[in-house]
């Protein structure tokens, strides 16, 4: 194995963070490829429960390298406090944890703007997390973005936030009416966390490309899900990057011949934080079950998640995107008790049925689900310890997904926990 994506193939939230932190045990390095400290990935493990925003969900397995790519976005305050929150656990993160020279810097001024954009856009708004994560791809694709090697030079990060906050304060003040930003109390607090984070600071494209050619294996870590891709999801309600598989070549500078694996990771269910058309989302008293028995509850801004059933139609057009070659299904457990469960495997326009999904929202908001239905199960699955333990209804459900997919599938989670997992990657455990 060379390198390995894992993928949010949903509207995020899938459990990326507990598949990353289970694989993460047999390879080398953990990279993050995208996003910024809008994402929380949860690791649970003994009476430990821990959120990651930027910091790679493998750096809890002590024989792994993690990193930043120059597609993240980073937040200084956010990633010393997680570096902090992980020492505190008892691991250690010099020597393990690098960041690009590249990657951009989430700014005070972003975080502004991106709050006051959302407030002028009152009923329009688009449901983001106020983390700066848009602003600051814009300034990147701009030109006018600040990066973590612009820190090392004190001259050169005045003068480039000099001119950017003089735009920024424009912006601020004339448009939305806000407070404008002090330039040297910035350049001050910057400069003292380069001092921090340095000692991280390298060309992580060079030492990705180093380890893969002395045989290390990699594995490529995304944010978000792929139905907020910026050119592939259901805009303009997504997300500034590309959570996609392309996303990881670009975002962490390795060629697209060292991947030979793209692992889906797809929620029993479905969930959406945020505005935006969700064709299978339920407004009853099975969404309220969803959401109340699946802590369905964002692990960043802590903002309800709206809940429906597993959407097919979706996650073939995912599928497409991205290559699945491996299905994980997360979040088994919660449907447990539900008398009837449920899949969309169609959806129809006007009384026609469409062959494919429409990421345009004007059509999907239109768009009314065509379902297949299946007896529930009242086992609890987190007993089990292969495929064959688990409840008959669920291997049913999960065996009709996988055949409606035509993608294998190699994990199930029936747990938050680590060891509420069934595995057989390499080996289809549903196919």
């Amino acid at each position: 194995m060379s390198v390995t994506i894992i993928i949010g193939s949903q509207w995020g939230d899938e459990g990326k963070g507990k598949i990353v932190d289970l694989l993460s045990a047999d390879v080398d390095v953990v990279a993050r490829y995208q996003g910024g400290a809008n994402a929380g990935h949860t690791i649970a493990w003994g009476d430990t429960e821990v959120v990651l925003h930027l910091v790679p969900s493998g750096i809890f397995n002590k024989d792994v390298t993690c990193v930043i790519g120059n597609g993240v976005v980073i937040d200084p305050v956010a990633v010393l406090e997680e570096i902090k929150t992980i020492r505190s656990l008892g691991y250690e993160v010099e020597g393990r944890l690098l960041m690009s020279h590249n990657a951009h810097l989430i700014m005070p001024y972003h975080k502004k703007i991106e709050e006051a954009r959302e407030r002028a856009r009152d009923a329009g708004a688009i449901g983001t997390t106020g983390r700066g994560i848009g602003p600051a791809y814009t300034d990147k694709y701009a030109r006018t973005g600040i990066r973590l090697v612009d820190l090392l030079d004190r001259d050169v990060l005045r003068k480039k936030l000099k001119e950017s906050i003089d735009e920024k304060n424009a912006i601020l003040s004339s448009i939305y009416g806000a407070e404008k930003l002090d330039v040297e109390a910035m350049i001050d607090e910057y400069v003292e966390f380069d001092k921090l984070i340095d000692p991280y600071v390298t060309d992580t494209s060079a030492y990705l490309n180093n380890a893969l050619k002395a045989g290390k294996r990699v594995l490529a870590e995304g944010a978000q899900g792929s139905l907020l891709d910026i050119d592939f999801g259901t805009y303009p309600f997504v997300t500034s990057s590309h959570p996609t598989a392309g996303g990881a070549c670009t975002g962490l500078g390795i060629p697209p011949t060292r991947v030979d694996r793209v692992v889906g990771i797809v929620k029993a269910y479905s969930t959406r934080v945020g505005n935006g058309p969700f064709p299978t989302e339920l407004d009853d008293a099975d969404g309220e079950t969803l959401r109340k028995v699946g802590h369905e509850f964002g692990a960043t801004t802590g903002r309800p998640r709206r809940c429906g059933w597993l959407d097919l139609m979706a996650l073939n057009y995912t599928s497409m995107i991205n290559g699945f070659t491996d299905l994980a299904i997360t979040k088994l457990d919660v449907m447990t008790g539900m008398p009837v469960v449920k899949a969309c495997v169609g959806y129809e326009l006007d009384g026609k049925r469409l062959d494919r999904f429409p990421n345009d929202i004007t059509t999907l908001e239109k768009v009314v689900p065509i379902y297949e239905s299946f007896d529930g199960w009242t086992e609890d699955p987190r007993e089990a310890r292969a495929f064959e333990d688990l409840p008959s209804a669920a291997r049913k459900y999960l065996t009709f997904v996988s055949n409606f997919m035509e993608v294998p599938i190699c994990i199930v989670s029936t747990g938050p926990k680590r060891d509420q997992t069934l595995s057989s990657m390499g080996t289809p455990m549903v196919a």
